[in-house]
């Protein structure tokens, strides 16, 4: 689900999980999860950020992330350990949109500056994509 938002509301959540049964502590637990995900996701890009800086890329245009990247495989291992889902081509824009906004944030040096990540995270959750219809279903993961 992760390949596809990385910020879904306790509402969506509830819809693509109906076999659980909701309290405020299983959301909670759930929204924690996701906020695990996504601090993963950005410790990650921040590192690759600063990695291809210190190999001295300068071209934002020259950060191209494609399904053989290092960064993928490292966040699809991480989210798809098994390989089950098909991941959207979608992600891997997401993967390189993110990329590039930590890249030039910290080229930019507003890595300095209290809360830099603030704003790119705001331009990350509007990539959120739909969901797919499959993930309703409990048992999605033996139809696939």
């Amino acid at each position: 689900m992760f390949f596809y938002t990385r910020y879904p509301s306790s509402s969506v959540l509830k819809i693509y999980f109906p076999d659980v049964r909701f309290n405020k502590l299983i959301t909670a637990q759930l929204v924690k999860w996701f906020s695990n995900f996504r601090e993963f996701f950005y410790i990650q890009i921040e590192k690759y950020s600063r990695q291809y800086l210190a190999e001295g890329i300068r071209n934002i245009e020259d950060l191209i992330i494609t399904t053989d990247s290092d960064l993928y495989r490292v966040l699809n291992l991480h989210y798809n350990r098994s390989n089950q889902i098909d991941v959207p081509i979608s992600f891997r824009d997401v993967v390189q949109s993110t990329l590039r906004e930590f890249f030039h944030a910290i080229q930019q040096q507003k890595d300095l500056e209290p809360s830099w990540k603030k704003s790119i995270y705001k331009i990350i959750q509007r990539l959120d994509d739909q969901i797919p219809e499959f993930f309703k279903d409990e048992h999605w993961m033996h139809s696939i």
